[in-house]
C-alpha cells in the first residue's frame, strides 16, 4: 500500500475534476478524497496498491474531458486508513 498527495494546476475546476476523480478512483478500489483548493487547483490524496495508484496518477495527467491539466505534483504521504474515497470541501 502507498499514500500519494497530488496537486493538480490548470483549468481543473468547474469542468467536473472532482467528480471524476471519485468516480475513477472507486472504478480502481483506491481510498482517499480530492478537494478544490483556494488557489484554483485541485489537491487529492489517495491510498492503494502501487500499480493502481500509478493507473490513477496517470489519469490525472489528463483528467476528464473538459479539463487543460497544466501542472501534476506528486509526493508521499504516511498511510492515513482511509475507508472510501470522497470530495471534501
Amino acid at each position: 500500500m502507498v499514500h500519494k498527495n497530488i496537486r493538480v494546476k490548470g483549468r481543473v475546476q468547474g469542468v467536473f475534476y472532482r467528480a471524476s476523480t471519485v468516480d475513477m478512483a472507486k472504478s480502481l478500489g483506491l481510498k482517499g478524497f480530492v478537494l478544490n483548493e483556494p488557489s484554483g487547483s485541485v489537491y487529492m490524496e489517495i491510498e492503494g496498491e502501487e500499480r493502481v495508484v500509478n493507473e490513477m496518477i496517470e489519469w490525472a495527467k489528463k483528467g476528464p474531458p473538459l479539463a487543460r491539466v497544466e501542472i501534476i505534483d506528486v509526493t508521499e504521504g504516511a498511510l492515513a486508513g482511509f475507508k472510501a474515497f470522497e470530495i471534501r470541501r
